[in-house]
């Protein structure tokens, strides 16, 4: 399984899954990640947390530990 934390700078990839429930869950689909939304890995911050990603044609910032529960391909 690969996950958006392990997304190299530069890549595109795509929503397979969502993993997490509640609140988590909720607040990474309100973001705009969902099943088969593209994201762009725009650049990780140097020591690592955040990761800024383009996301539907907005930037966001992501902390490492919201990344693991996206699945991506």
């Amino acid at each position: 399984m690969r996950t958006l934390r392990n997304v190299k700078v530069g890549e595109t990839v795509s929503v397979v899954k969502l993993h997490g429930a509640g609140a988590l869950r909720r607040r990474i689909m309100d973001m705009g990640i969902t099943r088969g939304t593209s994201i762009y890995v725009r650049k990780v911050a140097p020591l690592g947390d955040p990761v800024e990603v383009t996301v539907r044609g907005y930037e966001l910032s992501i902390r490492k530990e919201d990344a693991d529960c996206v699945e991506v391909a």
